[in-house]
């Protein structure tokens, strides 16, 4: 079951767009990380609200089935609840440069 968390659109830096979850709308930006150094340190950085609080991370995987390259993102923020939410950008059909934030449920 894939339930969307939000909407994004493409910038020059990434993304920008809504989170809007049952307890929680947001407005967020991914932004790609200038300052990655090394290989487990996220591909981009995700941040909330007006006070730019960073709530995340992305990394760039590449789909089994396919070969196309995605972002998986994890999210983690007291006001998102006691447990990280994962999820994965995925391109909204039809709509160029829009993507939708779909969650991806590990247990």
């Amino acid at each position: 079951m894939a339930n969307a968390l939000g909407y994004v659109s493409e910038t020059a830096t990434g993304f920008s767009g809504a989170l809007a979850m049952m307890n929680l709308a947001a407005a967020i930006r991914i932004e790609k990380n200038a300052e990655k150094a090394a290989k487990g340190q996220p591909d981009y950085r995700i941040f909330a609200g007006e006070t730019a609080t960073e709530i995340g991370g992305g990394w760039l995987r590449k789909a089994k089935a396919s070969g196309r390259e995605y972002v998986s993102i994890t999210l983690a923020d007291p006001q998102i609840g006691p447990r990280r939410i994962y999820a994965n950008l995925a391109p909204v059909k039809g709509k160029k440069g829009r993507h939708v934030i779909l969650w991806n449920p590990r247990d």
